[in-house]
């Protein structure tokens, strides 16, 4: 070992416990509160406040529980690329005491059927774009409640049309798919507008996430991610970053995928607690030459 290394580089910063948060959750709800009007999410231009993403979320959470036969500890797959609907969906199925399985929208069917099957997921939010890929493979999973949604629901009109339609009918984007039960992500949020939402309780030692490996050496492995594991890994890096940023006055850019482990943990806990606006890139690969113009 270097004798001039930094020890707090080497061990890393030294910690006790969660602090005030038992949950995701508790950092969920501190957040809003606190920073109702700032940004959280942006993407495409189009913008998502605190306030916006508690009441989506818990229109989400209210369907949900109302209209699924979903129970806490049920687990979702989340099957969306870096969208306003991630962060929507992702907080919605926690507010409903869902388990989250983070599913990477590029699998093929052999891997998208794998990871469905060996998490157990009973529900799925996923893209259109990839929708018929689910079609191919649904019956050997034991997923029963469909969400969809297409890449502009959570734009303003006309711009929603406009992506969607552009998306759908101009680049072709969206191949053909027969899934007649499957809801639309915008029929399930106004459905649970007028919903009542019962706030789950969940606990430290509660599974939040079930986070899968990239599988490049074999089949992809879940590893259980607990409550306490995300709130503590967000504390250890604000204890370790957070003293250069300002609470409520960042922007950082989000490139890299939020259903990836790191970018998740950053974007949708350490940004969130600390009130802070993550503009969410969709496609990376055309968003960097513009960044270097």
């Amino acid at each position: 070992m270097n004798e001039h290394a930094n020890p707090a580089i080497l061990n890393g910063p030294e910690m006790e416990g969660t602090g005030d948060y038992t949950s995701v959750l508790d950092v969920f709800h501190a957040s809003v509160e606190r920073f109702a009007d700032n940004i959280a999410f942006s993407c495409m231009g189009q913008t998502l406040s605190y306030a916006e993403l508690d009441r989506l979320s818990g229109d989400f959470a209210a369907w949900l529980q109302h209209e699924t036969s979903l129970e806490p500890g049920d687990r979702i797959a989340i099957q969306l690329p870096n969208t306003l609907q991630f962060p929507v969906a992702v907080f919605g199925a926690l507010r409903a005491g869902l388990v989250v399985v983070n599913t990477n929208p590029l699998y093929t069917e052999r891997e998208m059927a794998h990871q469905f099957k060996d998490s157990g997921a009973r529900g799925i939010v996923i893209l259109a774009n990839m929708a018929d890929k689910l079609e191919r493979v649904l019956e050997r999973t034991d997923i029963e409640h469909l969400v969809v949604t297409e890449l502009g629901d959570l734009h303003s009109f006309p711009k929603r049309q406009l992506i969607n339609a552009v998306v759908k009918y101009v680049k072709k984007m969206v191949p053909a798919y027969g899934l007649p039960q499957a809801v639309p992500l915008r029929r399930a949020l106004r459905l649970g507008a007028g919903l009542e939402h019962r706030e789950a309780s969940r606990g430290a030692d509660d599974i939040v996430a079930l986070q899968y490996t990239g599988g490049t050496t074999g089949l992809a492995k879940g590893t259980m991610l607990t409550h306490g594991n995300l709130v503590a890994n967000m504390l250890q890096a604000r204890q370790a970053i957070g003293k250069g940023l300002r609470e409520g006055g960042e922007t950082i850019i989000a490139p890299l995928p939020v259903y990836h482990i790191y970018t998740f943990t950053v974007n949708c806990l350490f940004m969130l607690e600390t009130g802070n606006h993550s503009v969410l890139i969709t496609n990376p690969a055309t968003w960097m030459p513009s960044s270097r113009s």
